[in-house]
């Protein structure tokens, strides 16, 4: 039997950063269901599909396929053959992807895939709704959160790390903004799961975030004790 681990939260986070570093402590496979999502919303972008046309993404999904790689043990992500792993970390395809992920047909095509993943693997995936909704039998769940003012500030420091400009107070306004999305959408809206454990990561580096999220899996799975 696989073991999964579910880590939920808020955009900027630190999820993403956090259940890397745990897969590759484990040995299990990482997924990232958001850039899932992401390659869906570049793909929605490159073919000029606004965000509310639902008529036109519903025709689009049956277009596209995402599958998930790994070259040299990192995750490439595969949109219709393409790598689009470099493409995908905009703030723009990220706000599409929020945008998007409400609609039904897309949260199915992706989530069949995922369930996939985590019955051939031992996985950690990272989302917004894997506890409560995609793994809702996953043997350990993390609600992984941050105060909005220390998200945007991460954003911030990586957006600008990478050479690109940027305004703390818009980046502070979109997180508010996918959150309020997210939080109250109607299909799988971002929630704790009953059985989750939270992690406020505000006051905590990525390492810190990681060992403490390391020693919930240890207490919850008896058979990581050994790790």
């Amino acid at each position: 039997m696989s073991i999964n681990v579910a880590i939920d939260g808020p955009a900027g986070a630190g999820k993403s950063t956090v259940a890397r570093r745990l897969a590759g402590l484990l040995n299990f496979i990482y997924v990232d269901t958001g850039a899932m999502y992401r390659a869906m919303a570049f793909y929605f972008i490159r073919n000029h599909i606004a965000a509310d046309d639902e008529t036109a993404i519903a025709q689009a999904c049956r277009e596209v396929d995402v599958t998930i790689a790994y070259e040299d043990g990192e995750q490439q992500v595969v949109l219709n053959g393409e790598n689009v792993t470099g493409l995908i970390r905009t703030e723009e395809v990220g706000n599409m992807a929020s945008a998007t992920s409400v609609y039904p047909v897309v949260r199915e095509k992706l989530v069949e895939l995922q369930r996939k993943l985590a019955q051939e693997a031992d996985v950690v995936m990272d989302g917004r709704d894997i506890g409560t909704c995609v793994l809702p039998e996953a043997q350990v769940k993390i609600y992984l959160t941050a105060g909005v003012a220390t998200r945007a500030k991460r954003r911030y420091a990586e957006l600008s790390a990478k050479g690109e400009r940027c305004n703390l107070e818009e980046i502070e306004k979109d997180i508010r903004e996918r959150d309020q999305r997210d939080m109250t959408r109607e299909v799988s809206p971002l929630k704790q799961a009953e059985d989750a454990v939270l992690v406020d990561s505000s006051d905590l580096d990525i390492a810190g975030a990681t060992e403490e999220i390391l020693r919930i899996i240890r207490e919850k799975t008896a058979i990581l004790k050994t790790v």
